[in-house]
């Protein structure tokens, strides 16, 4: 892939564990090194000799027409003063298999090493002739390391300790970069916040930064949803509308849960992926869209992968970069920082005044597992602003399962029954009772539901009905 791959090099000095240079992607958590591969365009002949342009583009543009790339696709990215160049001449644009010349019907044709090409993949050192004008095709390769962040922040997000440090240390390196990035990490863990980093400290920042859950959205419109369709289109399309490509152009589109989009779908965001372009449902226009993709799971896509449920060939496409966000419960150091820093904010100290955790509170805090991560803290944070009186927030502001009082509470099963209906019986208390106080906080939003749980909407719904639950109550 083009771009930025991250190479796998442990922290302490004198490792060298890099990983093999065939390795497409390669992971990144907590390690310090990044491998940077770009283009660099020789002009040897012509009007322009002498000439260079480096970049980290996947599609690169090559015309006489003084054009800069534009939001509407259109323009040169290497533009030669040479009559016998057309305007828009060819076009070099990376694929999975390597990097593919494409002529675009230029006048005088394209030629690769002495051949005339309509299409065809470049090598390193390729000649490319256009009119009077020969490039060199020259790929770039770099080591960058990435040392631990000093400041400890990235956007919204906190931490002190060395692996968030450290990852926070690759994200800048990396936000500047037009190039992909696959997050992956389990539910609660910050995917989001990452991928909303990546974009403010970009030169997309200006440009849009849409969010399209590609796990809450009903199978039926998720086409719609990605491409947009047009009036009269399916029952329902009353009028024409933008997809989440078309209204992301020029910035930053996050796939939120990317392992839950339809297997027959992932062919057709492939496709845009490669050809940066989209067409709307029951439409027949090519439109061209220019983003930047961030992508996250909480799944393990190498796994879905080799089972057969996601496609390699996108899996590829995304997985340019990979960043691991680990779980609270391997990075405890932190827990004290996220806290003060959320009880710290202008709004909340306005709102409830200077609030003061306890050694003791703070202990437990420390010592408990947080399944939903980073998420299920920032509610609890919300629970002691509404439960706490003073400016002390003390253990019996906190909720129950986090003191060892409520940790030491035997589970409210029925020794009278038989082990599976008891299981059964306790399986379903727990379902309810979850179930409800998920859906007051999150106040009837389904798909606020399915985000903070971990669970797939439909999941959620299954439930909702099984328990004869009325989401619509907790709305506001």
């Amino acid at each position: 892939m083009p771009g930025y791959h991250a190479r796998m090099a442990e922290t302490h000095a004198g490792a060298d564990l890099f990983a093999d240079e065939d390795t497409a992607t390669q992971i990144v958590d907590t390690r310090t090194s990044l491998h940077v591969r770009r283009v660099r365009l020789q002009v040897r002949t012509g009007p322009a000799a002498g000439r260079e342009f480096a970049t980290d583009k996947e599609r690169i543009r090559i015309g006489n027409a003084r054009v800069p790339p534009g939001r509407d696709g259109s323009g040169n990215d290497l533009a030669l003063d040479d009559k016998k160049v057309s305007r828009f001449h060819c076009e070099i644009a990376f694929t999975e298999k390597g990097w593919l010349l494409t002529d675009l019907d230029s006048t005088n044709g394209t030629w690769l090493d002495g051949k005339r090409v309509e299409r065809a993949y470049i090598s390193p050192g390729s000649s490319i002739v256009v009119g009077d004008s020969s490039i060199l095709f020259a790929p770039i390769d770099e080591e960058i390391v990435v040392d631990p962040d000093k400041d400890g922040r990235f956007g919204e997000m906190v931490g002190v300790s060395l692996k968030m440090r450290q990852i926070f240390g690759l994200l800048k390196k990396i936000a500047p970069m037009d190039v992909g990035v696959l997050i992956t990490g389990e539910t609660g863990t910050g995917k989001e916040l990452v991928a909303r980093g990546l974009h403010d400290l970009s030169g997309r920042a200006k440009g849009p930064f849409v969010v399209l859950d590609c796990g809450s959205i009903p199978e039926n419109l998720i086409e719609s949803e990605l491409f947009g369709h047009e009036k009269g289109s399916f029952t329902g399309a009353t009028v024409a509308r933008e997809g989440a490509f078309e209204r992301a152009h020029g910035g930053t589109i996050f796939l939120d849960e990317i392992g839950e989009l339809r297997l027959d779908m992932q062919p057709r965001l492939l496709r845009v992926l490669e050809n940066r372009e989209v067409r709307r449902v029951g439409g027949s226009d090519v439109i061209d869209v220019d983003v930047r993709v961030v992508a996250a799971t909480n799944r393990d896509l190498a796994k879905e992968v080799a089972e057969g449920d996601f496609r390699e060939d996108l899996f590829f496409r995304l997985n340019v970069i990979n960043v691991q966000l680990p779980p609270l419960r391997a990075r405890r150091d932190d827990i004290v920082q996220l806290v003060n820093h959320a009880l710290s904010q202008p709004e909340v100290v306005e709102a409830h005044g200077q609030k003061r955790v306890t050694p003791a509170a703070m202990a437990a805090l420390q010592s408990y597992a947080w399944p939903g991560n980073v998420r299920e803290l920032m509610n609890v944070v919300s629970h002691v602003l509404t439960f706490s009186e003073g400016a002390d927030v003390d253990l019996p502001s906190l909720p129950p399962r986090l003191t060892s009082q409520g940790q030491k509470q035997p589970l409210p099963f029925n020794e009278h029954l038989g082990f599976h209906e008891a299981k059964e019986q306790l399986l379903e208390s727990f379902e309810r009772e979850y179930l409800g106080a998920l859906l007051k906080r999150c106040e009837g939003n389904i798909s606020r539901a399915a985000r903070e749980s971990g669970l797939h909407r439909k999941s959620i719904e299954r439930l909702v009905k099984k328990y004869d639950l009325d989401a619509r109550q907790h709305r506001r």
